[in-house]
């Protein structure tokens, strides 16, 4: 079995699996290429679109990349609350000119099937969010060659992930763009989660397991810093989200640097789950009174920030970002991987010669 980073990828730069038509093939090909680890984001896609975009990167790389699965999540929504939600959300459907998504539309994101592409058409990484698979899962794709990686948001939750048998953990501090991959939805923590580099700590004393670092990293040197701490490799999202090939919407990727956005937020006004995001007009409007209900929300919002999209609309949009967003470069994604590896090394001689005196 690999060991990250040194037998699977030869920088320690792993791109995060952005749902939502961001991490696309283009991406994740062009990320593996240049040494990185690129990953593809199955999250609400069928079975089948998950497997044809696998089929797609594959006629664009030979180089290992992974693909990302959501975790089934329980029925501990409020149906009432959802309703109230939704009439809040009238006046926007009159905006935008469409209907509300159906709340009920599933909660498992086809996981099941999505497995067993998987275990038929093995590839060479797997990773897990909004909680731990099975031992059996983590065992079966051990067994066709797979290395598995969960994301977790404390020592306990990491300790969750070693026990039911992954590879590596992913310690993914509060400073990360989009959802917080927690293991248990709970609205008391909204917002208190740790650092990145406190949380690496933390982690690597918890844990034998090798760690990836995740959250608001978006230079070379900030690599070093959370390789020092002890991570075995660096995850970055907003950082490619500005990329070239990324398929996020060019306003969503104009956003990142624009003087209308001057920060960001954990809001669960999209889709019910504490998520990072850009402030805009709906995060303003909404995110006070949007109820821990997953994937209900994302469900009933899905059509409104389709409608926003389509109108050009940046405002209504779910701007997904980390907290170094202003630090986003409009490259190619082979070439952000030169410049952030070129960064890590100077940023590695400092360390060495500072040492040294």
């Amino acid at each position: 079995m690999s060991s990250v980073p040194t037998d699977l990828f030869p920088h320690p730069i792993v791109q995060a699996p952005m749902a939502g038509g961001v991490a696309v093939p283009q991406l994740a090909a062009a990320v593996s290429e240049a040494g990185g680890l690129g990953f593809l984001a199955a999250g609400y896609k069928t079975a089948d679109g998950m497997y044809q975009e696998i089929k797609q990167l594959r006629g664009l790389t030979a180089r290992p990349f992974g693909v990302n699965l959501f975790l089934p999540q329980p029925e501990t929504a409020d149906p009432a609350a959802v309703g109230v939600y939704a009439h809040q959300l009238a006046g926007e459907a009159s905006w935008y000119e469409t209907e509300l998504g159906d709340p009920d539309s599933g909660r498992d994101d086809g996981y099941d099937a999505k497995l067993a592409v998987l275990l038929d058409n093995p590839v060479p990484v797997v990773s897990f969010h909004f909680g731990v698979p099975s031992r059996e899962v983590l065992d079966s794709l051990r067994r066709v060659g797979t290395f598995t990686m969960v994301t977790a948001t404390t020592a306990e939750e990491a300790r969750a992930v070693e026990r039911a048998g992954a590879d590596a953990v992913i310690a993914q501090g509060v400073e990360a763009g989009g959802h917080q991959g927690t293991h248990r939805d709970d609205p008391e923590t909204d917002g208190s989660g740790l650092g990145v580099l406190s949380l690496v700590a933390q982690v690597r004393e918890s844990v034998g397991i090798p760690v990836v670092a995740a959250g608001g990293i978006m230079r070379g040197g900030q690599i070093a810093a959370v390789l020092a701490a002890g991570a075995a490799a660096a995850q970055l999202g907003t950082a490619f989200l500005a990329a070239h090939e990324s398929g996020a919407h060019a306003l969503h990727k104009q956003a990142l640097t624009s003087p209308l956005y001057v920060r960001t937020e954990l809001t669960r006004a999209f889709s019910g789950r504490p998520a990072r995001a850009l402030v805009n007009r709906f995060l303003r409007e909404h995110g006070p009174y949007a109820p821990a209900a997953y994937p209900d929300v994302h469900h009933l919002t899905a059509p409104l920030r389709k409608a926003a999209a389509k109108a050009g609309d940046a405002q209504g949009m779910a701007l997904w970002a980390g907290q170094g967003h202003r630090m986003a470069r409009e490259l190619p994604a082979g070439q952000l991987v030169e410049v952030l590896t070129a960064e890590l090394a100077a940023a590695r001689t400092a360390l060495s010669a500072g040492g040294a005196r």
